[in-house]
Parts: structure tokens; C-alpha cells; sequence
């Protein structure tokens, strides 16, 4: 059973809340389709406008410039995993199950209990793969960290490392595991389908090595604080 899900974003990000508006919906869904198809550099608001069939003073209503939409739909996506995360797990009593779904989750191999029309989370998914990092690789970035607007990205990765430190209490650095894992994960995923000579995946279409490996990743560094 699909879940309805409404997720309430910084304002920070936005001139106008483009959830409260058809108008606004619509430009989410071009503007997840169109950087998906054409990448961030060459997408535009004069491009997204035609797209959409209406106006580029529009979309500057809702959004202050192109960055500013693709943290937007970059900073829903950590939002909508951390909430995947809590659902699938919430259940679960053993960490190390836990983490495996953690895992899974990452590279898109757990099931969508979440409904939402005008967002293609597949599809949002490639883009934080290719385009993540340009939300925050800025000269801005600290005035957007004050800004709060990386937020739900260490909320994720704080959840990570809360169950890190559930199946390993002592181990020294939970966080700066989970925020590796899961840079790892997406670098590799990149890495599969566009410079398969920098991982041991490239000839693969599925993600079963890549799941082996960042298991194997966390893992070691989890088990290497056992004390003897």
C-alpha cells in the first residue's frame, strides 16, 4: 500500500512554494525531466518555461534562479530517503538488518512505499547520482549551511550513523561513515555508467557487486572496533 507523502521545504529555497500551486507542481516535474535529459549546464528557465507553456517570469516567481530549483528537488530527495529509511526499518530489531537496508535503499533496490504524482523519484534519483554535489560545491555554501539548507541531508546522515552506532557503539566515527557511504554509493553508481574503469561494476547493468562492496566497506570499519 503506497503512502501519501507531503514534504514541507525550507523556504530558503524558494520565492514561491511551488507545492501550493498546479503551476508550481508542474515546473517540479519539467524541471526534474528536463536537467535529467539535458544535464544543469545546459538547462535554462527560458528552456523549462517553453517546457512547461508558460511564461520565464513565471518560474522566476517560484524559484530565484537554477540553482536554487536544483537544491530544491536534491534537498526533497534526502528528505523523501530519510523517510524510506524510518519506514523500512522502523520494524526491524537487528542493526545489521538494518544497515543492509540502509544500503539497498541507497542504490534504489528497496520498494517505494511513497506516492507522489509529480515527481519521478526514479528519475530524481539519476540526477542526485550525476548532479548531487553541485548543490553544495559553491562559494555560497556557507551561507547556505547557515541557512539551513543542507539540513535534510545530515538528517539522513545522522539517522546512518545512529544505527551505525547501534550495532557498534564504540566505534569512533559514525558519522563520518554514513555521510562516505553514501557519497560512496553515488560516486560508484556514477562511476558504473559513465567511467566504469574507476570501479570493479562497469561491465554489470545490476547493482548486486555494488551492494557486495559497500557492505563490505561498512562492515570492515564497523567490525575493525570489536574489541578483542
Amino acid at each position: 500500500m503506497e503512502v501519501q507523502l507531503q514534504i514541507k521545504m525550507n523556504p530558503s529555497l524558494y520565492v514561491r512554494d511551488p507545492e501550493s500551486t498546479e503551476l508550481g507542481k508542474n515546473i517540479i516535474r519539467h524541471g526534474i525531466d528536463m536537467i535529467y535529459n539535458i544535464g544543469f549546464e545546459e538547462f535554462t528557465f527560458k528552456k523549462l518555461a517553453a517546457s512547461v507553456g508558460t511564461t520565464e517570469a513565471s518560474i522566476y516567481r517560484y524559484f530565484e534562479n537554477k540553482h536554487k530549483l536544483l537544491t530544491y528537488i536534491i534537498t526533497w530527495f534526502w528528505t523523501w530517503m530519510e523517510y524510506q529509511l524510518i519506514f523500512h526499518t522502523y520494524n526491524m530489531k537487528d542493526s545489521k538488518e538494518k544497515i543492509y537496508t540502509i544500503i539497498n535503499l541507497l542504490v534504489f533496490q528497496e520498494k517505494d512505499e511513497f506516492a507522489l504524482e509529480h515527481i519521478d523519484k526514479s528519475v530524481l534519483h539519476k540526477i542526485v547520482i550525476a548532479e548531487g554535489d553541485k548543490s553544495y560545491l559553491t562559494k555560497h555554501v556557507t551561507e547556505d549551511n547557515k541557512a539551513m539548507i543542507f539540513k535534510p541531508y545530515k538528517d539522513l546522515c545522522h539517522r546512518i550513523a545512529g544505527i551505525f552506532q547501534e550495532y557498534r557503539p564504540d566505534y569512533p566515527f559514525p558519522h563520518s561513515l554514513a555521510s562516505t557511504l553514501t557519497e560512496t554509493a553515488y560516486h560508484q553508481l556514477y562511476f558504473k555508467s559513465h567511467l566504469p574503469r574507476l570501479t570493479d561494476f562497469g561491465n554489470s547493468k545490476e547493482c548486486a557487486d555494488l551492494i557486495m562492496f559497500l557492505n563490505n566497506l561498512v562492515f570492515s570499519a564497523l567490525d575493525s572496533s570489536k574489541k578483542k
